[in-house]
């Protein structure tokens, strides 16, 4: 009989995904220093990979595209090679997932199935190639997330994990923790509006939509605190200042990259972010 996805799969091996919760190795990447969850993507020499993949995780509302942002100057100001990504980038399905989300035409495991190979082809033709460049990738969310959505959604854990066992282990994941409250204020201030899907009006959890985007975004705050113990991440007061966040992803990322100074002014075309 075949395992439904909400049922409970068996475990990943034990450095996996799954496993146990990851130590930090050698310049903070979880897990003791494989570059990969299980097994390497076929015709991948993890030796060969001599960028950097570097994480900024959160909920909506966290302040990751602001830093991420940041971050980019920053480091090709210091003579780096940067390549981002982040979610529904990919050439071959990004504007399909755009498309049903707009439509609200999707089931939970297929949408989760979509943001998986949405994930793998930029992974693939993105991620990849950068770091056998020696690139520095910032992602601006990674697999974490789709883990957490889709586990809030009732998708099994284990089925998810052993969805990504084949991605890349970052270097270094920062996650910028908020409150729900604080994320809801940001969101709405930005755009004067909340969207469906980042209040999780699919799941029925409100008729309110504050208190949807409330109950929702804790529920995904809660999988975040499961996978960073997990996964080691670094976690980061998201509710600080710009600057002062950013001058702690700045520290952190320079110690790892053996980067001297971490002095940094944000041109003109970013100065507003720096509030």
């Amino acid at each position: 009989m075949k395992r439904s996805p909400t049922q409970s799969a068996p475990a990943a091996p034990p450095n996996g995904l799954s496993g146990k919760p990851s130590k930090k190795g050698k310049n903070g990447r979880a897990g003791g220093g494989s570059r990969f969850y299980g097994v390497p993507l076929p015709g991948v020499e993890p030796g060969e990979l001599s960028g950097s993949l570097i994480v900024v995780e959160g909920t909506d509302g966290s302040g990751r595209s602001t830093q991420i942002a940041l971050l980019t100057e920053w480091l090709e100001s210091e003579g780096f090679a940067v390549q981002t990504m982040g979610l529904r980038r990919s050439f071959l399905v990004g504007e399909d997932i755009d498309a049903l989300l707009a439509e609200n035409a999707v089931t939970r495991l297929t949408l989760a199935l979509m943001y998986g190979t949405d994930f793998f082809d930029q992974l693939e033709r993105r991620i990849l190639p950068a770091l056998r460049s020696g690139l520095i990738v910032l992602a601006d969310r990674y697999i974490f997330t789709l883990i957490a959505r889709a586990a809030v959604r009732g998708i099994g854990r284990d089925y998810l994990h052993g969805l990504y066992e084949f991605a890349l282990r970052p270097d270094l994941t920062f996650w910028l923790n908020v409150r729900p409250e604080v994320a809801f204020d940001r969101e709405f201030k930005k755009s004067q509006t909340i969207s469906y899907w980042e209040s999780g009006r699919d799941m029925s959890l409100s008729n309110d939509l504050f208190q949807s985007f409330i109950r929702y975004q804790s529920l995904v705050k809660g999988e975040f605190e499961y996978l960073s113990k997990r996964h080691g991440f670094l976690k980061l007061d998201g509710e600080k200042s710009v600057p002062e966040v950013n001058r702690h992803l700045r520290q952190r990322i320079a110690l790892h990259l053996g980067i001297r100074g971490t002095r940094y002014k944000p041109s003109h075309a970013l100065a507003h972010l720096w509030r």
